[in-house]
């Protein structure tokens, strides 16, 4: 096995608040996640290779603010 990630799984910041939880394949992020920013949601959706493909985007008060699809957002 070579370490890297590959499932679902939790990355953390130093200060054990979840920073991201969802699927990885060969260590990136790949399908279904949600990245969050100080236990406030960020974003939520599909990733491709470590990126944001097809999802939404929130402000620090929880309002949608952009979608993304096939990468390319659209303010809302």
């Amino acid at each position: 096995m070579n370490g890297e990630r590959n499932g679902k799984g939790k990355e953390y910041h130093c200060n054990h608040i979840i920073k991201y939880e969802g699927e990885y394949i060969k260590g990136k992020r790949n399908g279904i996640g949600k990245e969050y920013y100080d236990e406030i949601l960020e974003f939520e959706g599909e990733y491709l290779d470590g990126k944001k493909w097809n999802g939404k985007k929130y402000d620090n008060r929880c309002k949608l603010i952009c979608e993304l699809k096939y990468g390319n957002g659209k303010i809302i």
